[in-house]
C-alpha cells in the first residue's frame, strides 16, 4: 500500500517552505523558524529550504513507475511469505547437495526486486531521492541551519542537491526523540553523485549520515518492517565508504572546528541558551549548563559521559574507604590508642 507523499514541496502558501523567491531572507526563515519549536499539530510535519524548482519527471511517470513497481513488491512480498512455510527449502544450505538455505532464496528474491525498481525507476525517470540523517532535539537547530544555508550559499550549493527538510517537533515527543532530515538529489542511482554530496556532508558538516532512500521506496512503503524485507535504502554507507575514510573525513571537520577555520557562518559554534522550547518538549532535550559540542556524534557523547561516571564513581569509592578508616581510628581512640592512627589515616 503507497503512502502519502511525503517528498512532495508543498505549495507556495505553506509559511514552513522557503525558497529564493520567499519574502524573509534564509538566516530569518532559519532563526523564526527552529524544528525544536516549531510543533507539529497534524498540518506542519516539516520545515522545507528549496534551492531551485523541482528537478523531478512529470506526475504521469511517477504514477507509471509506481504502478509497476507495486506490482513487483507484491509479488516479491508473497514469494518472500511463501519460503517461509516451503518445507522444501531447508533452514540451512547443503554443500553436498548444493540446496540453498531459507535465507539465501530470500536475499535473491530482495536483491531481483532491488534491480527490478531500478529498472522500472529508470525507465520512467523516477529517480530522485535523499540522504537521511538524525540529530537529538537538543542539537537540530544548529545542525539544520548548518544545512540549508550549506545548501543555499555554501558547500553543497555546488552539487546537484536542490532541496531539504527537516522534522518538526511532536506533540508527544518522547525525551530521546530524534529529528530526521533529509538532502534531496535528482538521481539516486548515480554512485559518483551521491558520493560528492557524501563527502560534503562529511568533510564540511561532519553529519552522521543513515544512507540513501529513494522517493519511490518512500512511496511503496518500504521500510525497516516491511514483510518483504527488502532493504529501505538505495545506498549504505558502507556501500559507497569504507568506515576509515568516512572517520578520516569527519575528524578533518571536527579539527578545523576545533581550531576555529571553519567558516562560522555557516558552521557556528553558539547556541542561544535563552530561546525558549514549548512547554511540552521534555526537559532532557533542554540545553545543558555546560555546552555541548553540537556537532559531535551521539556515540562520542555517550564515550564523555561514561568516562565522567567511572570517574565520579572512582573518586565516590576513594572518598568512602577513607571515610572508613578514619571512623575506625576514632573508634580506636576512645581506649587512647586512635589519634595516631587516625592521623595515618589522614595521611594515607
Amino acid at each position: 500500500m503507497m503512502k502519502p507523499n511525503e517528498d512532495s514541496i508543498p505549495e507556495e502558501s505553506y509559511r514552513y517552505a522557503w525558497s529564493p523567491s520567499s519574502d524573509l531572507p534564509l538566516d530569518e526563515f532559519l532563526s523564526k523558524y527552529k524544528p525544536s519549536i516549531v510543533e507539529n499539530d497534524g498540518t506542519k510535519p516539516w520545515i522545507w529550504v528549496r534551492k531551485r524548482e523541482e528537478m523531478r519527471s512529470s506526475t504521469v511517470g511517477n504514477v507509471a513507475a509506481l504502478e509497476e513497481s507495486s506490482k513487483i513488491l507484491a509479488d516479491i512480498t508473497n514469494q518472500i511469505e511463501n519460503i517461509k512455510n516451503d518445507p522444501s527449502i531447508p533452514t540451512r544450505s547443503n554443500k553436498k547437495t548444493g540446496a540453498k538455505s531459507k535465507k539465501e532464496v530470500r536475499e535473491e528474491l530482495q536483491c531481483n526486486a532491488r534491480e527490478r525498481f531500478k529498472d522500472v525507476a529508470q525507465k520512467h525517470n523516477y529517480l530522485c531521492g535523499k540522504w537521511l540523517m538524525f540529530s537529538s532535539a537538543e542539537k537540530i537547530d544548529m545542525i539544520w541551519s548548518s544545512l540549508a544555508t550549506s545548501l543555499i550559499d555554501g558547500p553543497l550549493a555546488e552539487t546537484n542537491a536542490f532541496c531539504a527538510k527537516v522534522a518538526t517537533t511532536p506533540r508527544d515527543a518522547n525525551p530521546n526523540y530524534q529529528h530526521v532530515m533529509c538532502l534531496y538529489i535528482p538521481d539516486v542511482y548515480d554512485k559518483d553523485l551521491v558520493i560528492k554530496v557524501m563527502e560534503i556532508l562529511l568533510r564540511n558538516h561532519g553529519f552522521n549520515l543513515s544512507g540513501v532512500k529513494s522517493d519511490m521506496y518512500t512511496l511503496l512503503g518500504i521500510d525497516s518492517k516491511h514483510p518483504s524485507g527488502i532493504p529501505s535504502t538505495i545506498w549504505k554507507n558502507k556501500d559507497l565508504m569504507d568506515d576509515k575514510e568516512i572517520q578520516v573525513l569527519k575528524n578533518a571537520f571536527f579539527t578545523e572546528l576545533k581550531e576555529g577555520k571553519s567558516a562560522s557562518a555557516q558552521f557556528p559554534t553558539e547556541v542561544d541558551v535563552n530561546d525558549k522550547k514549548p512547554a511540552n518538549v521534555p526537559a532532557s532535550s533542554k540545553l545543558k549548563k555546560k555546552q555541548k559540542d553540537i556537532f559531535a556524534s551521539d556515540e562520542e557523547e555517550d564515550d564523555e559521559e561514561q568516562q565522567r561516571k567511572v570517574e565520579l564513581a572512582r573518586k565516590k569509592k576513594v572518598t568512602t574507604a577513607n571515610k572508613k578508616r578514619i571512623d575506625i581510628s576514632e573508634d580506636e581512640s576512645e581506649d587512647g590508642q586512635g589519634e595516631p592512627k587516625r592521623k595515618i589515616a589522614k595521611r594515607s
